[in-house]
């Protein structure tokens, strides 16, 4: 069973910058916000909002997990967007990720981001690929169908 830890945005960006070897050092900006993944008892995934643009709608998102531990859960996609697509109202959710991080880049293929690769992102040597989720990309995503029907009805009601 995972619950989901608000309002300790410090403690859980830490966590995360923690285990992004490019962000122990510096860390994230104090004005992010946060969410993190309990399981039994113990911080086991994070995402970290930073680099908020509200006059553009867009938001960066960073996230990191501890290995071999199960987190990944339809829940945990929907709080991960919820927060910057409706709370915040964002048009679009960036992340940067390296070039040779495979696994995660498939996983951000499956939930619709386009992906573009930008030679040297991450340093001299280092490629990076920029991955962009619109709000109209991760609310026609397969896992947003419950999502999508309950908003469709909101709108229906308001008219």
């Amino acid at each position: 069973m995972l619950d989901y830890v608000y309002g300790h945005d410090a403690i859980v960006a830490d966590f995360v910058a923690q285990l992004i070897p490019s962000c122990r050092e510096r860390g994230f900006p104090p004005e992010s916000k946060a969410i993190g993944v309990i399981r039994d008892s113990s911080l086991v995934a994070g995402f970290v909002y930073h680099n908020y643009e509200p006059e553009a709608g867009v938001i960066e998102l960073s996230g990191a997990a501890l290995p071999k531990q199960p987190w990944l859960t339809r829940e945990t996609l929907k709080r991960i967007f919820v927060y910057p697509f409706i709370t915040c109202g964002c048009q679009m959710v960036v992340q940067r990720v390296a070039r040779d991080d495979e696994r995660l880049l498939g996983q951000l293929g499956a939930l619709n981001f386009s992906l573009i690769q930008i030679p040297r992102m991450l340093g001299r040597d280092r490629d990076g690929v920029l991955c962009c989720l619109t709000y109209e990309d991760w609310i026609n995503n397969r896992f947003n169908q419950r999502l999508r029907r309950q908003q469709e009805k909101q709108q229906k009601e308001a008219a």
